[in-house]
């Protein structure tokens, strides 16, 4: 089942207020941007860069994922590995919302996130 119009709302505001501050400055965003999504019940923060075979050509890096598990009340938290997976992240592999996922991101303390 998807979020609900109130929860995508809430989590646009949070996780958006989150990319606002780490985005690069506004001259270089054509080279390097910071962005998300809300996919059904994951919320998706990925870094965009043109193709270096194909500059017009923009490619989304994946950097961290949480999805909301309704029946449980909580959110859990994945990091995209070298083999192009998803894995839960060691340190908090669950938090109970959106801006606590957004706080493991930010601390990173195993630097899988922006390495």
């Amino acid at each position: 089942m998807a979020l609900s119009e109130f929860e995508i709302k809430r989590i646009d505001k949070i996780v958006g207020a989150y990319i606002e501050k780490h985005r690069p400055p506004v001259h270089i965003r054509n080279e390097l941007d910071l962005s998300f999504r809300v996919k059904g019940q994951n919320v998706e923060i990925f870094e965009i860069r043109p193709s270096w075979q194909n500059p017009d050509e923009k490619l989304e890096s994946e950097v961290a994922k949480t999805t909301y598990v309704k029946s449980k009340k909580i959110w859990k938290v994945y990091w995209m590995r070298a083999d192009m997976k998803w894995h839960r992240y060691g340190p908090a592999p669950e938090v109970k919302s959106i801006e606590d996922f957004i706080k493991v991101v930010e601390k990173d303390e195993y630097g899988c996130f922006f390495g």
